[in-house]
């Protein structure tokens, strides 16, 4: 999600709810932290977490969620927005400036689960670049605009991405040395084809988004194996719970939502089966 975006739907943040405070010590003596984007944090979800409204975090946003079912304490410290270089600087988001999520890791932490890398690779970007309300050929396509010339624009930039995930997993474990680190992936947001016109997207250009989310993928398992993490795969349990299907099974919203939940994320439907899948992972 941009930051702009994120800042318009901040506005619509009106509900406060009491969470759990920070760093509480459990019995299990476990203490979780989560760091990422909007992908982690669930904008819209009811109810909001106003301890960061700028964030846009839902007190039911997969996170909390896994804290819950495991019965540690969490510092959910995800942001709408988030690049992997908030990890380690101060985030300005519409409502205030939050601090580097790498302020919450200390010896303490046991456990890190991660979800970034998506804005630093423009997908949200790329998505609304390839609406295309018309079926061909009144429009172009993004993916041949993409990869014109023997060039894949959007795969150079998930490329470069490599490094900047090398870098977020090397200073959790300098910060948490005592932490098991995940990297959450991202998960299916379209089918083969897509669904076009229930959701504007060509057939091409949504097998060409969703391409380039499993590539974004396939740097996280890459880049965990080499750099002492697990990678936690959503993507295959995300399958048949894609946005072209029914807002009753579909884990993340099309470019109109019908559930509470911001465009092209994740709805509370999605975030529960994502808990599902992390605490399996975790556990």
């Amino acid at each position: 999600m941009t930051r702009r975006v994120a800042g318009v739907l901040a506005l619509l943040f009106l509900v406060s709810t009491v969470i759990a405070p920070a760093g509480v010590a459990s019995a299990t003596g476990r203490r979780y932290v989560a760091l990422g984007d909007s992908a982690a944090a669930g904008p819209l979800i009811p109810l909001p977490d106003l301890s960061a409204p700028g964030c846009l975090r839902s007190t039911n946003n997969y996170p909390k969620l896994v804290a819950r079912r495991l019965g540690v304490p969490i510092t959910d410290v995800t942001c709408s927005g988030a690049v992997t270089a908030d990890m380690t600087n101060p985030q300005e988001t519409e409502l205030g400036t939050v601090p580097p999520q790498f302020d919450a890791l200390g010896p303490d932490t046991t456990l890190v689960t991660v979800q970034i890398g998506g804005n630093d690779a423009g997908l949200v970007g790329l998505a609304l670049d390839c609406v295309n309300l018309l079926p061909e050929p009144f429009g172009t396509s993004c993916a041949d605009r993409n990869t014109a010339g023997g060039r894949d624009v959007y795969g150079e930039r998930i490329a470069g991405v490599a490094p900047r995930i090398a870098a977020v997993l090397d200073g959790i474990h300098q910060r948490a040395p005592n932490a098991a680190v995940y990297i959450v992936g991202y998960t299916t947001y379209l089918p083969p084809n897509g669904c076009h016109p229930l959701v504007p997207l060509w057939a091409r250009d949504a097998n060409y988004i969703q391409a380039k989310i499993d590539q974004l993928n396939q740097v996280f398992v890459a880049e965990a194996g080499a750099h002492g993490a697990t990678y936690i795969d959503i993507r295959t349990p995300g399958i048949g719970k894609d946005v072209c299907k029914s807002p009753l099974i579909r884990w993340t919203e099309p470019l109109v939502p019908l559930n509470v939940a911001a465009p092209l994320h994740p709805n509370a439907t999605g975030m529960i089966g994502m808990a599902q899948v992390v605490t399996a992972g975790v556990s």
